[in-house]
């Protein structure tokens, strides 16, 4: 039996999903903390919630403090936050941001915050106020400085699209990745790149980098070598479906590119499915912060199993999995109790994701 420290205790049972197939009946939860022992409540308030809970899911590509003109103010920053944290999306990789958002750490109310620090970008090749741009002979030093800033994470832009060609083209040569790469892994930290094309991959993987962000260029050619490394990707399959409207509006200025992105649209879920087929590890994203709003973590894994990623799978990658990958904890004994509680099984029908019946952060009721 499990002492308690202080009045209050928690009580979720019904179906705890501690895993795919680690169903269990209950848990408790003790000064924040899950256990599975039942604990002396006599003379304390307990807290009974019913349903299927999950672990906290997990959104591992957004921008908390980032809108479509670049950095927002610290109140605009919080309301995406608490958009994500009502749609049960409890912790957060946050995949490039000028803002400075380490104050969320200290608020016991809000997501946790995995860090990227800033993109790092060719000079005039990606979005305005939103990266470092540099030139090639300066990307160490800027992977080295955000590898420090951040929270183990570090965002290239490995495409982007070149004025000069009108189409999407790499951003960096090959030496200079594989130099970048290998400092911020010598520093502790894991690299990511956005990637809508296709001639940047095979150098980013090769380099040795550990993920790609949207991944839409992927082909039968690269999807064996993702594989075989292990390098993850994060689709974003609900930012990808602006895409047609993007080529609409860049279509007199630069067909060659609008062309481009309409083909990598219509093969976007062949794409993930072959790749997820093959076993390149798949995890939910997307892409909140920029054009699109937060708490969209129901609508992406509802698109990855319309690309074909068995429910399960598709809910292990903002559950489960993703937390495994992130090196966070789930639903174990001892962790912080982080979860969601829905009503009915998120198994049979991942639509529920986007009605939550309860969400606990941190070990308190807070929607």
């Amino acid at each position: 039996m499990t002492e308690l420290s202080r009045p209050g205790v928690l009580h979720v049972k019904g179906r705890v999903l501690a895993g795919p197939d680690d169903v269990r009946d209950e848990l408790w939860v003790i000064d924040g903390r899950i256990t599975y022992d039942r604990p002396v409540t006599a003379g304390l308030d307990v807290t009974t919630v019913d349903g299927w809970a999950l672990p906290g899911l997990v959104d591992a590509h957004c921008h908390v403090g980032l809108d479509t003109h670049g950095p927002v103010p610290a109140e605009t920053a919080e309301k995406q936050a608490l958009t994500d944290r009502e749609a049960g999306t409890l912790l957060l990789r946050d995949a490039g941001s000028p803002s400075d958002t380490r104050w969320i750490d200290d608020r016991e109310d809000l997501p946790k915050i995995i860090r990227a620090g800033r993109h790092i970008a060719r000079t005039r090749r990606y979005i305005r106020n939103y990266a470092h741009e540099i030139e090639p002979e300066d990307l160490v030093a800027y992977v080295a400085q955000e590898a420090r800033r951040g929270d183990g994470w570090v965002k290239l832009v490995g495409d982007w699209i070149d004025r000069g060609t009108g189409d999407l083209s790499a951003c960096w040569p090959r030496e200079a990745v594989e130099a970048a790469i290998t400092e911020a892994h010598r520093l502790g930290a894991r690299v990511t790149a956005h990637c809508f094309a296709e001639d940047s991959l095979r150098d980013l993987v090769e380099a040795g980098i550990d993920c790609i962000e949207h991944a839409t260029g992927l082909t039968e050619d690269t999807i064996p070598l993702f594989a075989e490394r292990g390098v993850a990707i994060v689709p974003t399959l609900v930012n990808i479906a602006t895409f047609p409207d993007l080529a609409a509006g860049g279509e007199q200025k630069f067909p060659r590119w609008s062309a481009h992105m309409r083909r990598l649209y219509d093969r976007r879920y062949d794409t993930v499915r072959a790749a997820y087929d093959a076993g390149v590890p798949v995890y939910v994203g997307t892409d909140a912060g920029g054009s699109l709003a937060h708490g969209l973590v129901a609508g992406e894994v509802a698109e990855l199993v319309k690309a074909g990623v068995p429910p399960v799978e598709a809910l292990s990658a903002t559950a489960w999995g993703a937390r495994a990958w992130l090196g966070r904890p789930g639903l174990e004994e001892g962790a912080a109790a982080d979860l969601v509680v829905y009503g009915s099984d998120p198994r049979a029908d991942v639509g529920v994701l986007a009605a939550p019946r309860r969400i606990v952060l941190r070990g308190r009721v807070v929607g």
